[in-house]
């Protein structure tokens, strides 16, 4: 992260659930489903040099909430997230480095590449991050904002429920995209 860290300290900043949001979407039949997961927390630590960061979360899977009560019990449920056995789901960054895409953008970016794990199944994942700066809050804290996506095969991750169509279509996609909206605490 370098110079574009400006105000970036080193140390531990925890994410602030409240302030922050973890978002997805799935093709269902022919349109998008969008979800969230509220129940969550995390934190990252910038090292001395913030190439040498880390971050980890962890989300409470049977938080899921896609506006449908019937359909969020139905993907708690073994078909899918199966909560009663797995009721977490974790991410472990393993290392950063500077995005080459976007290199116009206003904001840098970065990769954080991580471990996933939903089910007890870990895959590294690739996070594309960009850093929205630090800001003092009205309670004399510092925090400091990310925007973060991804897209995930569903099967890499053992679920694979779903109700053939027609022909050789199918009701759910396999691609998850994932977007993560972080605000984070300094905590020194």
């Amino acid at each position: 992260m370098g110079d574009e860290a400006g105000g970036l300290a080193p140390g531990r900043w925890t994410i602030d659930p409240v302030h922050s949001e973890i978002t997805f979407t799935i093709r269902h039949l022919m349109t998008t489903v969008r979800g969230s997961f509220p129940d969550f927390g995390g934190e990252v630590v910038i090292g001395a040099d913030p190439m040498d960061s880390t971050a980890r979360a962890e989300i409470r899977m049977a938080s899921i909430d896609t506006r449908s009560a019937e359909r969020d019990e139905h993907v708690r449920s073994a078909d899918f997230l199966d909560v009663r056995r797995h009721p977490v789901m974790t991410f472990a960054a393993t290392g950063v480095e500077r995005a080459t895409i976007g290199r116009r953008a206003k904001r840098p970016r970065y990769h954080l590449d991580g471990q996933l794990t939903v089910k007890e199944v870990t895959r590294p994942v690739r996070l594309l991050t960009e850093f929205h700066g630090v800001a003092s809050d009205p309670w004399g804290g510092t925090r400091a904002g990310f925007t973060a996506t991804a897209s995930i095969s569903r099967r890499d991750f053992g679920i694979e429920f779903n109700v053939p169509l027609q022909g050789d279509k199918v009701m759910l996609g396999d691609t998850i995209a994932i977007a993560l909206e972080i605000q984070a605490v300094h905590e020194g």
